[in-house]
């Protein structure tokens, strides 16, 4: 039942699979396998550049190396070649065996907005292979994904029983813990990540983010720096100090780190994210114009090497900054540009499919800061019966956000607390706006409470830069 193929055309393969308790590895050449391993251990120690790069020497040496291909999608660092990677694994899957084939399909399902199908397939996965620690790792992961952190605890808890060693689930059990507000657990298990890897950058750098999100910068940034005296190309560790810096007020400082990053930057996604950050940290400023800018910088790098997909991911961001711009009609037409290149990208149908359903998303927030209060109800009941169909967990729940955020506009208090609840715990801007809805209530102390939790969120993330000045002035006035 494990192999397609007749036993004795698996034969090569066979003597390079795994322990037969954990998933196999299925390859016609034994330096492919050595290599796949070397970038594994690369990437669970979170080196994903330098594990891209020994996994691309693996699929050189074995070009139908089906979960080297996906090794190789996962690794990389644009859309375009994620997806590239992806197809063909997916393609070369029939020469694995059929639980890397259902391990490529799960990887597959997910994104491709299909959770169900990727829950189901990993579950039968534990079921074939119970003792293999990494498909637990990979069921904490997806059950993190979708902010389930009582499962993804357990699941990442039962991989680090399987295996104490096995290093990977220390860090993302330490993540699961500081979001369901453990932070002493959290503490306790970056400690014991840290304790295995001596001299690796990532414990350092997992550890600064929780002292990040504790408020202690200071702290936070030396971390990062012991990570970059370890690894002076450990581009997170950079991030993580800018962030640090501009939260701590210090925006020159850490556009200043972020131009030092873009300098080690070795690859299209790295320098990327230099641009990205340097736009958060005007976006923190309200300096939009500049904001704007940066993500153009970005761009340059997608256009360049025709990613259209990363392209469009730009464009829809400038959109999101106009929108925090207060400039609705101008944002409407980047949303409309960004679905235009998704549609001439080469992605596949469910992508193309999933950009559609959550551009309905944008277009509920243009016609909701046009004042446009009918068309915006109007878009959030499309969107979540386009989202209902699908179940896909963080359109879900941005379909709640969207019709939350209605409700406070339409002050319908009520409303928007039973929506917003529903919006996910860990996006400060359903904080925020619980907050207004509380105000609104009449209940301004839990609306200040909401309003410090938005402003000290202390997280990376995209969304925070377009309200933590708002909440900051809540607070004040409060």
């Amino acid at each position: 039942m494990r192999r397609l193929l007749p036993p004795l055309l698996l034969l090569p393969a066979l003597a390079l699979a795994a322990d037969p308790a954990t998933l196999p590895i299925t390859t016609s050449s034994p330096e492919a396998r050595a290599l796949y391993l070397e970038g594994r251990d690369l990437v669970e120690r979170l080196k994903g550049t330098e594990g891209h790069l020994r996994t691309d020497q693996a699929v050189k040496k074995d070009a139908q190396f089906a979960l080297g291909w996906l090794q190789w999608a996962q690794t990389s660092g644009t859309a375009k070649e994620f997806f590239a990677g992806l197809d063909k694994a997916v393609a070369s899957a029939s020469r694995a065996t059929e639980a890397e084939q259902k391990f490529i399909r799960a990887a597959e399902a997910g994104a491709k907005s299909r959770p169900a199908d990727q829950e189901r397939l990993l579950a039968e996965l534990a079921k074939q292979f119970p003792s293999d620690p990494r498909i637990h790792a990979q069921i904490g992961i997806v059950a993190f994904g979708r902010q389930d952190y009582d499962g993804a605890v357990r699941a990442l808890s039962r991989a680090v029983e399987l295996d104490p060693k096995f290093t990977l689930p220390y860090n993302q059990l330490g993540y699961a813990y500081r979001f369901q507000g453990k932070l002493p657990e959290a503490e306790k298990t970056f400690r014991k990540y840290a304790e295995l890897l001596p001299d690796d950058p990532n414990p350092h750098d997992s550890y600064a983010e929780l002292l990040m999100r504790m408020g202690r910068f200071d702290e936070s940034i030396g971390e990062y720096k012991k990570a970059l005296a370890i690894d002076p190309y450990f581009i997170s560790a950079y991030v993580g100090i800018a962030n640090d810096q501009m939260l701590a007020g210090k925006g020159d400082e850490a556009r200043a780190t972020l131009k030092q990053m873009l300098g080690k930057s070795r690859t299209d996604g790295e320098k990327r994210q230099a641009w990205f950050w340097t736009a958060e940290t005007y976006m923190h400023e309200e300096k939009w114009a500049d904001a704007i800018r940066s993500i153009e910088e970005e761009k340059k790098i997608a256009d360049a090497s025709g990613d259209l997909l990363n392209a469009a991911a730009d464009v829809n961001f400038i959109g999101n900054i106009l929108l925090g711009a207060g400039k609705p009609a101008e944002a409407a037409q980047k949303f409309e540009e960004s679905l235009k290149l998704v549609d001439r990208s080469k992605a596949s149908d469910a992508v193309k499919e999933a950009a559609h359903r959550n551009h309905l998303f944008d277009v509920g927030r243009v016609a909701l800061l046009k004042g446009d209060l009918a068309g915006a109800r109007a878009t959030s009941a499309k969107y979540a019966n386009a989202v209902e169909a699908k179940k896909v967990p963080f359109e879900v729940r941005q379909a709640h956000e969207l019709a939350g955020m209605i409700a406070v506009q339409a002050k319908e208090w009520d409303t928007a607390l039973t929506e917003l609840g529903k919006a996910g715990g860990q996006n400060p801007r359903v904080t925020y706006f619980t907050g207004l809805a509380w105000q609104g209530k009449g209940d301004a102390t839990k609306a200040a409470e909401c309003f410090r939790q938005s402003a000290d969120f202390n997280q990376l993330s995209g969304v925070y830069g377009f309200i933590r000045p708002q909440a900051r002035r809540q607070l004040a006035r409060s």
